[in-house]
């Protein structure tokens, strides 16, 4: 009895991932409580979170190896992240176990009606420092390593291991979700940030997310794209051109994002990317950069099937660190990771409905 192969993976497929890992305590209620509220759950589900561990989970199931480096405690809490990790392919190798104190955990509640979710963090300790990993340990996380994946957390232990990754000429992927402690470190040591909705505008303080994102790229000599994620409005991705043309049009980019979003066809119910020429992209008051600038779409999920987006933004970056390491173009990248993104949506947790590379949904792509 034949079958069909499966899709080639790509060759270098390490990547480590430093950041947040935790374990999420999820509870589904008809609508959110009121002060002194007494009410009972719809449904509940104990499994591994944290932005890094969902990200690095999400591509392990697509067929990468990824190594995580984070901190546990000896504790029932962190057996169950370490174990869950083991399960889905995630090389614990390089996760720092501490005999005292506890593993992070979140409550997570989620609002069936409002199809929201509401996060209560408790970190771990003692927390991670850069002690907690030699100079050797380092070496060895990095070690034939395709790309870094930083989460924006443990600050002061990832600077190190990003500086010897940018020493090594490995590229980073920063997640700014957040102004955290050190972003502006992060950034500048960065080849790709994947940004929130907010961050852009708050950290460059332009007037409007296109003319933002030039102004980062400006900035940052660096990076080669940033996108913008926007939930159920899709993405916005600017890249920068690898060899700058004097002949090239100018043109501002808030009209050239108008321009795009005039394209989009909204009947449309699966992910789609929208892309400009490539141009000199002008931002007023800012600065010119050449680039092309992509409109990604979400895909339309039935309210029906919409259960919860906690770790949609992880499943997302965990899909491009994929697209990066099998050189995937913009176009084919952002449904992609949106398509990924859609399938962690239709159940509870972060991982419980995260694709795996022979999911047929993703067939098209790999």
């Amino acid at each position: 009895m034949s079958s069909d192969p499966l899709p080639s993976l790509p060759e270098n497929r390490i990547v480590v991932g430093c950041g947040g890992v935790g374990l999420d305590f999820l509870a589904a209620v008809a609508s959110y409580p009121k002060p002194d509220d007494k009410i009972r759950s719809t449904s509940l589900r104990v499994q591994g979170g944290g932005n890094a561990g969902n990200a690095l989970t999400c591509a392990a199931r697509l067929g990468l190896n990824p190594r995580i480096i984070s901190k546990i405690a000896d504790d029932p809490q962190g057996k169950g992240i370490r174990e869950e990790f083991e399960a889905d392919g995630v090389d614990t190798s390089f996760l720092v176990v501490s005999k005292d104190g506890n593993s992070p955990f979140t409550y997570v509640i989620v609002d069936n009606q409002m199809k929201t979710r509401t996060c209560i963090h408790t970190p771990g300790d003692p927390p991670m420092i850069p002690d907690d990993l030699s100079e050797s340990t380092i070496f060895s996380a990095l070690d034939g390593a395709r790309i870094l994946y930083l989460d924006g957390r443990l600050p002061d232990t990832a600077i190190i291991v990003a500086q010897e990754a940018a020493r090594k000429n490995i590229p980073i992927l920063i997640d700014t979700e957040r102004q955290r402690e050190r972003i502006d470190e992060f950034l500048k040591l960065a080849s790709y940030a994947v940004c929130s909705a907010k961050f852009p505008q708050v950290w460059t303080e332009a007037p409007s997310v296109p003319s933002a994102l030039v102004s980062m790229l400006l900035r940052l000599p660096n990076l080669r794209f940033a996108i913008v994620t926007l939930g159920e409005d899709g993405c916005i991705m600017l890249e920068r051109s690898v060899n700058e043309s004097p002949e090239l049009e100018e043109i501002d980019v808030d009209s050239l994002l108008e321009q795009l979003k005039q394209r989009k066809d909204d009947r449309v119910a699966v992910p789609t990317c929208i892309s400009s020429l490539e141009a000199r992209l002008r931002a007023e008051g800012i600065g010119t950069v050449s680039g092309r600038l992509y409109i990604g779409t979400a895909e339309k999920i039935p309210p029906s099937e919409l259960v919860d987006t906690t770790g949609a933004g992880d499943a997302f970056i965990g899909a491009v660190l994929y697209a990066l390491c099998a050189n995937m173009p913009p176009e084919k990248m952002l449904p992609f990771a949106a398509q990924v993104a859609a399938a962690g949506c239709r159940a509870l947790g972060a991982r419980t409905s995260l694709p795996h590379r022979t999911d047929p949904r993703l067939a098209s792509f790999l």
